[in-house]
Parts: C-alpha cells; sequence; structure tokens
C-alpha cells in the first residue's frame, strides 16, 4: 500500500515538471516583464552606502592621537581625506567631530585638549576643500570613554576624535 502511495506521488510530482512546449507569443512575455528589473537595480545601488560598508575606508571613523598629543598622524590621513571627498561629493551631509580623552588631567585640561584634537581633523578636512559648514565640533574630554579600564591599553582607545554623521 505504501509503495502504491509513494509511486503516485512519484508520478504527479514528474508529471508537474513535464516541459511543455511554449508557443511564440510566450516567449516574448518574459522579455517584457525583465524590463521592471532595471529600477530594483537601481534602488539597491541607490540602497547601498559606503558609510555602512565594513570593506570601505568610510567605515572607520575615529583618529587615536599619543598621550598629550592633538596631531593627526600619518595612518589616519587617508581615512580624513575620504570622508573629506564623501562630504565634498554629498552637501547634504554633516558630521560633528567628536574630541575625546583618557582619563588623566583635570576636567578643564581634557576638555580643551578633547576640542583641539576635533578641530584639528576640522582642519584637514577644512584644508580638502569641505565646507565649514558640514563640520561642526565638540570636546567630551573624558566624559566618553570607549575603554573603561585604567592602564595604556584602555586610555590609547580613548584619545580620539570620532567621526559622527548627522541624519540628514
Amino acid at each position: 500500500m505504501k509503495k502504491m502511495m509513494l509511486s503516485a506521488l512519484l508520478m504527479s510530482l514528474l508529471g508537474a515538471c513535464a516541459s511543455h512546449p511554449t508557443k511564440p507569443e510566450e516567449k516574448a512575455a518574459p522579455a517584457a516583464k525583465a524590463a521592471p528589473a532595471a529600477p530594483a537595480a537601481q534602488t539597491q545601488a541607490a540602497a547601498y552606502n559606503p558609510l555602512n560598508d565594513p570593506n570601505n575606508i568610510l567605515s572607520h571613523r575615529s583618529v587615536y592621537y599619543d598621550f598629550d598629543k592633538s596631531i593627526v598622524k600619518d595612518q589616519y590621513k587617508p581615512m580624513i581625506k575620504a570622508h573629506s571627498q564623501y562630504l565634498m561629493s554629498h552637501a547634504s551631509a554633516k558630521v560633528q567631530l567628536q574630541g575625546n580623552c583618557d582619563e588623566r588631567g583635570s576636567r578643564e585640561y581634557n576638555l580643551a585638549l578633547g576640542q583641539r584634537r576635533a578641530d584639528s581633523v576640522k582642519q584637514l578636512m577644512e584644508s580638502a576643500g569641505v565646507s565649514a559648514g558640514q563640520i561642526s565640533t565638540i570636546s567630551y574630554g573624558s566624559e566618553k570613554p570607549r575603554a573603561l579600564g585604567h592602564n595604556e591599553e584602555a586610555w590609547a582607545q580613548n584619545r580620539r576624535t570620532d567621526i559622527v554623521y548627522q541624519s540628514e
């Protein structure tokens, strides 16, 4: 009984898979339906955001500093240049440059150092051609640590400027 049911099921599946010859009119119809695929591809391309692509330099948004320094190291300049080019090609985009420090130093000193760090990135962006109206700066001093440890490894992660894109 089970073999008969299995055979019947198999026959019905095979019958459903059988090919039927198509008329010439039917062959032309799929080509006409393929045209709307172009807008879907354009939508996908428009949905792509290089800022969110982990393989794109624009996904990197932090500049790190040596202790008590606000000079941008050469290794971060290509990233800043890439963000500058993005901003110049997207006139409505805006960034906030957030200067941060490690926990060492007084509150006032760290706020001033964080501001110098944010301003150093701003200066590089403006010299690359970014409109000053697209950039704002703020210093958080040591108020927004990335790492909570009390050692050089944690402090190194906290001495930074973050490039934060504002929603359009």
